[in-house]
């Protein structure tokens, strides 16, 4: 009991160190889900557990001043021996120049099923959805203004998610797929003088946020390459998660109709580095780390981080 607080002081000190220091997977969180999350044990002599919980701490820097922070819930079920249920729900905190806003995020459902299970790999497959918790609509304290996207809770849509991935001692290659589906996103904020003049941190900082009137987002495409480095407990990675939009995001003009964003098709392209350490079959803690690397010319979406954290507490039972 003592060696294990020991290591938990150890990881939340670097967290501490590297919250100090500063694209990881911000759009819309699909690359942590089922087949394409990283850091995963590759399980060929580990006995199966049924279930697993896992508490999560997330931050992440905008390209704006709005900083995000969320405690997230993640709960797994194994079904049979080849299918895995996960149920992930944050919990999100927004503070930036505009205010602060909090809310449940949006949450989560994927089920994956590990199709080849060999002693030299797995390869897995993951099919889920995204559900949105509100209309991404929240507003400036003590004001009917409502907020740009960085500032919101919710991306207001319902997403469709599949992916699969290769893993073994070594290596993790993933690949996902993210569609909006069902369209709720009502977010109306315009960075206009007229609306905005009151702000007294000047219009500078207000058109530093990409409009996108009643958003709706356009489709991902996602690889993760990572290499780890794995002892008995120990395991280092690192990786890069290329993201693409292969679709423009689409917003309402002024005739009340719908028309493509220019920059918000393209690569955003992050670096990542993690430490995860196991108490034993049972529990461990795992630590990432992304840094952006390339970045998308518009942002409406309000997705695009400079660095994240994650920090999470897993239990199997």
């Amino acid at each position: 009991m003592i060696k294990e607080c020991k290591v938990i002081l150890l990881i939340l000190f670097l967290f501490q160190a590297f919250l100090g220091q500063s694209q990881g997977c911000s759009d819309a969180g699909f690359c942590t889900m089922g087949a394409m999350k990283p850091s995963q044990d590759f399980k060929n002599n580990v006995p199966i557990k049924l279930r697993s919980i896992s508490l999560g701490l997330y931050e992440g820097q905008s390209n704006t001043s709005a900083n995000i922070r969320a405690v997230i819930l993640d709960f797994g079920i194994m079904i049979g021996d080849r299918y895995d249920l996960q149920i992930k729900a944050p919990y999100m905190y927004v503070n930036g120049n505009f205010g602060s806003t909090q809310g449940i995020g949006d949450i989560s459902l994927s089920l994956t099923r590990n199709i080849i299970s060999k002693p030299q790999y797995n390869i897995l497959a993951t099919v889920g959805t995204k559900i949105p918790t509100n209309n991404a609509t929240k507003t400036v304290a003590e004001r009917s203004m409502v907020l740009p996207m960085y500032y919101q809770t919710s991306l207001g849509t319902y997403d469709f998610v599949a992916g699969a991935s290769f893993l073994n001692r070594k290596w993790l290659f993933s690949f996902g797929y993210q569609q909006p589906l069902i369209h709720k996103n009502e977010n109306n904020f315009i960075a206009s003088e007229e609306l905005w003049g009151w702000y007294e941190g000047g219009m500078d900082y207000v058109i530093r946020h990409d409009e996108g009137l009643s958003l709706k987002r356009g489709a991902d495409i996602m690889m993760r390459f990572e290499r780890n480095f794995r002892m008995s407990r120990l395991n280092f990675n690192l990786g890069l998660l290329p993201i693409y939009r292969i679709t423009h995001d689409k917003a309402l003009n002024e005739q009340d109709e719908y028309q493509i964003i220019d920059g918000t098709t393209g690569l955003a392209l992050s670096g990542l580095v993690g430490i995860s350490y196991k108490f034993n079959v049972l529990s461990g803690l795992d630590l990432i780390y992304g840094k952006s690397i390339v970045q998308r010319e518009q942002n409406p979406d309000g997705l695009t981080r400079q660095y994240v954290l994650n920090l999470n507490y897993t239990y199997n039972f």
